[in-house]
């Protein structure tokens, strides 16, 4: 059990907490939320001993073993394998110990300490820690290779594998998503979910928050706040306790109608039922939580662009990669405005290759790139903040941008991104890691993209940030290519989804449940060796049947394809009839916004129209529910025909 009593903590003269209590019970996964600043880091540092309170205590029971997650690493010579190894500091303790022993020829201190290597299961540490390694997303190679060939974001990954490796009965992890793709991510919510110890996290992850997380602990003025459940279940209570405020309910209710303008758009526009259903079931959670975020300090959007083409971007025929090495081929795509793309696809398959090529830089290798007229990208990566000018502003930035703009004009778009008074002509030298991102997505919506390409956008962001973004991308009018291990942002952006694989890319049709049950089959047949085939894949083949069998097998498929014809001509119909209400609507919008029209001579007119557009609309709706409903119909029967 961990219980703080009466804490009171301050750094550099600033109160973090004050005259604050809570207990968390053994086997409990803690999820600690807040905004950047409000003493989240400094907790964990004063459970470890690093710091000292004013006041009160943080009690652990006796012999507590702690393991931590430390968030920079010094280039080593050192094998990564030798490196998470050394995260069980009992393991080389031992191993040292035998060393000695061995020198002093101590037969009896010898056989003492093989006991208790065998009872530490020494025998399986070196495969635990390439287990470790792997599932955080590097190659089977790369456990041979030194801890300095690797880049800053893959020595964090080594850090959590150290310390997932070290025995502990309380785990202490500072956003250890922040540096890893879905597919880690993935298999890190799996591992924590076997964890036998106690769980403190720190994470901006709702979707990892609501995988692991059995209570929300909030830094919430200078108190700890705990809330019974996952981050969803906290949003819902913290948005109820904010709604009983005036003035955030009528703010609250300003941003739900805000999403349902975005949901009805997002309708109007899908091509996928099962996609469609996904999606809609995600915003409308999104109206539900958006309010529990009504007092974020970060509003802004992505003005409009001035121009814009029609293709935006396309690649004809093409071939992407490094050097010599081809990584992706066939590449035939195009980008359209309003395009809303996903890219998925395991670690190292390419996605970052393809965001490069779409660039126009040296990974495409062959084919066309044809960029439109007007075409204005916007690009966001992790080494886009290396690009920043430390010793300049963050107003500095954007005037260099547009120098006839006016001071106000600029104070006014940073302070969206909450950079206001002396911050906002500060340095950014000494910002942190999600400040200098606030800058650099700054810098991008302030030169108006018609296309935004975003790889991995919300690392170093926190909470309220990541849902600032969100919104933004979702009223950003032009085209996005987006990666990102932030399934919320993904589910709520985007309109389909492009999977990167065996050196292609193709339209995904499943939604983010089914790619993660994809990527987990393909890491079940990573982890098994080749099998012969099962009697039922064999029969599915129709190999090794009877005559009769067959007949049987193809009499069954024959009628499946009948009962598909109706349902598609169905399915067609509630297209059609969407697409003619759709255009409807639009006219009657057209015909309603003539001023004269509510003059009182025209009142009957307008009274027609009126009733003719909410008819129009629920004719829409009935259309869209057919719609959804006859999709789903049919991808269980195609399903079933393809078994």
């Amino acid at each position: 059990m961990l219980t703080i009593t009466n804490l009171s903590l301050q750094r550099g003269g600033v109160w973090l907490l004050d005259s604050t209590s809570v207990t968390i019970q053994p086997r409990q996964r803690a999820a600690i939320v807040g905004a950047n600043g409000a003493g989240k880091s400094s907790l964990f540092q004063l459970l470890l001993g690093q710091l000292s309170p004013e006041q009160g205590e943080a009690s652990l029971p006796g012999g507590c073993r702690i393991a931590h997650m430390a968030q920079e690493v010094e280039a080593s010579p050192r094998s990564a394998r030798d490196f998470v190894l050394d995260g069980d500091t009992r393991l080389r303790e031992l191993e040292a110990e035998l060393a000695q022993a061995e020198a002093n020829g101590d037969d009896h201190a010898m056989a003492r300490i093989h006991g208790d290597l065998d009872l530490h299961e020494a025998w399986s540490a070196s495969r635990r820690a390439e287990a470790l390694i792997r599932g955080l997303g590097f190659a089977d190679g790369d456990a041979d290779r030194p801890v300095s060939s690797f880049s800053g974001g893959w020595r964090i990954r080594l850090n959590l594998a150290q310390a997932l490796m070290k025995p502990s009965d309380l785990l202490l992890l500072d956003e250890p998503t922040n540096h890893l793709d879905l597919d880690a991510c993935l298999w890190l919510e799996n591992w924590l979910a076997g964890y036998s110890g106690t769980l403190l996290f720190i994470s901006h992850d709702r979707d990892f928050m609501d995988r692991v997380a059995t209570q929300v602990i909030h830094f919430d003025r200078n108190k700890l706040v705990q809330y019974t459940g996952n981050y969803s279940a906290f949003e819902d209570q913290r948005r109820e306790r904010l709604a009983q405020q005036q003035a955030n309910f009528e703010k609250q209710q300003a941003r739900v109608a805000e999403i349902q303008r975005f949901i009805d758009r997002f309708r109007a526009k899908a091509t996928k039922a099962r996609q469609a259903q996904s999606r809609v079931k995600a915003l409308e959670r999104m109206e539900q939580i958006a309010p529990a975020h009504i007092d974020s300090p970060f509003s802004f959007t992505f003005p409009v662009a001035d121009k814009v083409s029609n293709p935006l971007l396309s690649i004809r025929n093409g071939r992407a990669g490094h050097g010599e090495a081809v990584v992706l081929s066939g590449l035939n795509l195009t980008l359209l405005p309003g395009s809303r793309i996903g890219l998925l696809g395991p670690n190292g398959a390419g996605k970052s290759t393809l965001m490069d090529a779409l660039r126009g830089e040296a990974t495409l290798l062959g084919g066309e790139r044809t960029g439109g007229e007007h075409l204005a990208i916007g690009y966001f990566a992790q080494h886009q903040l290396e690009s920043l000018d430390l010793d300049a502003s963050p107003f500095l930035h954007l005037q260099r941008l547009s120098p006839k703009a006016s001071e106000q004009s600029i104070r006014n778009f940073l302070g969206g991104f909450d950079f206001h008074g002396d911050e906002a002509l500060s340095p950014i030298r000494s910002f942190s890691g999600g400040e200098k991102a606030r800058v650099a997505l700054a810098v991008i919506a302030w030169q108006k993209p018609n296309l935004l390409l975003l790889d991995e956008p919300t690392n170093h962001l926190d909470l309220e940030m990541r849902q600032a973004l969100t919104m933004a991308l979702q009223n950003f009018d032009g085209a996005m290519v987006v990666v990102s291990h932030d399934r919320h942002l993904l589910r709520n952006t985007v309109d389909e989804f492009w999977l990167v694989n065996d050196g292609s890319v193709g339209a995904y049709d499943g939604d983010l449940e089914d790619y993660e049950r994809w990527l987990a089959d393909r890491r079940k047949d990573d982890d098994q060796p080749p099998r012969r085939d099962s009697q039922a894949s064999v029969m599915a083949a129709g190999v090794g049947l009877t005559a009769d069998q067959r007949k049987a097998r193809k009499r069954e498929q024959a009628e499946l394809r009948q009962q598909l014809s109706p349902w598609k001509k169905q399915l067609a119909r509630a297209e059609k009839a969407m697409e003619a209400s759709q255009a409807r609507l639009a006219e009657l919008e057209q015909a309603l916004s003539d001023a004269s029209l509510y003059e009182e001579a025209n009142k009957g007119r307008l009274r027609e129209l009126l009733a003719e557009q909410a008819s129009t609309r629920a004719a829409l709706e009935e259309a869209e529910a057919t719609w959804l409903e006859t999709g789903e119909k049919l991808e269980e029967l195609e399903a079933q025909l393809e078994q």
